[in-house]
């Protein structure tokens, strides 16, 4: 099988830990300066506080699933 069984799982602690942690960097700590004119001035709240729950879950699943196996 192509890079192992467990590729799924691997993808899916890299994306679920990517997903947590860019939300959590984008309300820790927001862009100094607007790139373009359009470009809010920090992220939503609630929005990334649930993007970075929903990528923190995914992690410790697949966390987990890595540790059961």
């Amino acid at each position: 099988m192509f890079l192992g069984k467990d590729l799924i799982v691997w993808l899916l602690l890299a994306l679920g830990g990517a997903l947590f942690a860019g939300n959590v960097m984008a309300l820790v700590r927001p862009p100094a300066i607007q790139r373009n004119e359009g470009d809010l001035a920090r992220a939503p709240r609630s929005r990334s506080i649930a993007m970075a729950a929903l990528g923190f879950v995914v992690a410790v699943a697949a966390l987990g699933a890595l540790i059961a196996r």
